[in-house]
């Protein structure tokens, strides 16, 4: 069942992403004491004393002309008010009441989306006066809040108890009666289990779950203009402007596939410069924030500026995913600026397979994030790396590829004795990860472990995705140590 949402309403810096780290119980917003930190609105899941909703966290309300970034910042938090059930309007009672926090009362009045007022930084008696000038903006009595340290949860739990409760039965009504299908189990009209048949991972079912799929790549690529369009809507702000995006973003969204409609969970990330160009501690934090993106996703696109072709930092880049066990697309943005596209496209794909030979072939694909060229292709790119991520081969299939390699290319003999290579097993996926037992193996040179990665990556469908392989000796029964 969908929950109500709650929309956090206020000007810069009044703690509305303290709150929202609040209510959802873990720090996912950045937070810092300069005004203007949050740009694109985030959503999460909260829960307060028992009560659930989604919460969506915005930027701080200014009054500046819609061309200016602000000005587009506003325009996002006016969209989460307009789709919200609730507008949670907080104002800093230390500071009182300031003519932003009345213009933004005018603005919240006009609209039909019900408000609750939440005086924050209340804690102690620092914030009474604020408080009480509160009154005047029109929304009834306030609730005293400190979401540093979490007072007031009892009453924010009651102003939005019945309001909540409403919106609640309004989704009831709109959802249609499920229909449960019977199904037969697996197995009870004679299954034949074929040993040589790829096996599905018992807690993952890649067509079910959602794609996590995040977007990364040095600033000013296109990242944000990209999940606008795939999402057909300016949900994330856009502008010449580098380093707009801050937070990592996440948002459920449906990819229309041929056939069917198919969940996805896109992360629109910060731009990542040189990390000796970075001194400034938003920046830091931005950066550590794209990195636990690039750890939850499945599958990651780095875009590259097409204009700008393949740069060091995209190959740093790629490094810290391969590193995280992540599969990846390289993506070239901006295509359609691009006149004479085959030697460029033909040099970057030279150039990726040449600094990046961890993954030699990972997928290269051309798209514009304005047109919208190539964004299907992206998508079902980006499925099928995940199918081979997430794939695991039989015991079977894996000894006789393993055998007949060892055959065509056996392991060297240094010093005249012979290391010997007796069987594999895959252990996990996501990434597949394999272990090749036998004896002597700490002597295996890394060519000849290459040799057996490219071989699983070519024999065994896996493509260009992450390989974890490790080599295992039998332990001697007569060692001392």
């Amino acid at each position: 069942m969908n929950k109500p949402t709650v929309a956090i309403i206020g000007r810069p810096n009044v703690g509305k992403s303290t709150l929202f780290n609040r209510l959802v119980g873990k720090r996912v917003a950045l937070v810092d004491d300069r005004p203007g930190v949050t740009r694109d609105r985030r959503e999460g899941n909260a829960e307060l004393l028992g009560l659930k909703f989604r919460i969506v966290d915005t930027a701080g309300f200014e009054d500046e002309d819609a061309v200016t970034l602000p000005g587009r910042m506003r325009a996002q938090t006016q969209a989460a008010v307009d789709m919200a059930d609730v507008a949670l309007f907080v104002i800093d009672a230390r500071a009182g009441i300031v003519p932003l926090d009345e213009e933004i009362s005018r603005w919240l009045r006009q609209s039909a989306t019900p408000v609750v007022l939440l005086a924050n930084k209340a804690e102690g008696r620092s914030g009474d006066s604020g408080v009480y000038e509160s009154f005047a903006l029109g929304f009834g009595e306030p609730v005293p809040f400190s979401a540093e340290h979490g007072e007031g949860l009892a009453d924010l739990f009651e102003a939005l108890l019945p309001l909540i409760d409403v919106a609640t039965a309004k989704i009831h009504a709109s959802e249609p009666t499920p229909v449960v299908e019977r199904v037969a189990a697996p197995g009870s009209h004679g299954d034949v289990v074929d040993d040589d048949a790829d096996l599905i991972d018992p807690d993952y079912d890649d067509d079910e779950a959602p794609l996590k799929l995040a977007i990364v790549g040095r600033p000013n690529a296109g990242k944000s203009t990209l999940v606008n369009k795939l999402l057909g809507e300016d949900r994330m702000i856009t502008g010449p402007e580098a380093g707009i995006t801050r937070d990592s973003i996440s948002i459920d969204w449906e990819w229309l596939d041929t056939d069917r409609a198919r969940a996805v969970r896109l992360i629109d990330t910060a731009g990542l410069r040189r990390r000796a160009k970075v001194d400034d501690k938003l920046e830091k934090l931005s950066a550590m924030d794209t990195k636990n993106a690039i750890d939850f996703a499945e599958v990651v696109v780095v875009l590259l500026d097409a204009t700008r072709g393949l740069e060091a930092q995209d190959l740093r880049i790629a490094d810290q995913i391969y590193e995280e066990g992540r599969a990846m697309v390289f993506a070239l943005n901006k295509w359609d600026t691009v006149d004479n596209g085959a030697p460029l496209y033909q040099g970057i794909r030279a150039a990726l397979d040449d600094g990046f030979a961890q993954v030699r072939g990972v997928p290269l694909l051309t798209l514009s994030a304005t047109t919208g060229r190539g964004l299907d292709t992206l998508m079902k790119v980006a499925f099928d790396t995940r199918a081979a991520w997430s794939r695991r081969v039989s015991t079977g299939r894996l000894n006789r590829w393993f055998e007949r390699a060892l055959e065509a290319n056996p392991p060297p003999a240094p010093g005249g004795r012979r290391i010997k290579l007796r069987y594999a097993t895959q252990i996990k996926s996501r990434p597949p990860s394999f272990v090749i037992f036998g004896t002597r193996v700490d002597e295996l040179p890394e060519s000849y472990r290459r040799y057996l990665v490219n071989g699983l990556r070519r024999e065994l469908d896996f493509g260009a995705v992450p390989i974890r392989l490790t080599f295992r000796a039998p332990k001697n029964p007569f060692s001392t140590q």
